[in-house]
């Protein structure tokens, strides 16, 4: 699947699941290559700054700071979506 304009593809499962932990839209996940998924997040003015802060920020930077048990929800959420579709 192509990056379609208002589309944010994540190959990363930990940050696919920290941008849905921050209320990030998850559209779709695209499996044309077996050996990975794709998530698919809807593109938002935010996005790309929760991509960024992920990646770099520091260990002690609060806007990176989620809650731990709404992490291990979004994680489990997106492993029953992973199971779902390579069923």
């Amino acid at each position: 699947m192509k990056e379609q304009t208002g589309e944010k593809h994540i190959t990363s499962f930990y940050l696919a699941a920290y941008l849905f932990t921050k209320g990030q839209n998850l559209r779709a996940i695209d499996f044309d290559d077996p050996r990975r998924a794709d998530f698919v997040f809807e593109g938002s003015k935010d996005i790309d700054d929760l991509v960024q802060q992920f990646n770099f920020a520091s260990p002690q930077e609060q806007s990176v700071l989620v809650d731990a048990r709404e992490f291990i929800m979004s994680i489990k959420m997106l492993k029953d979506k992973l199971y779902q579709g390579r069923a």
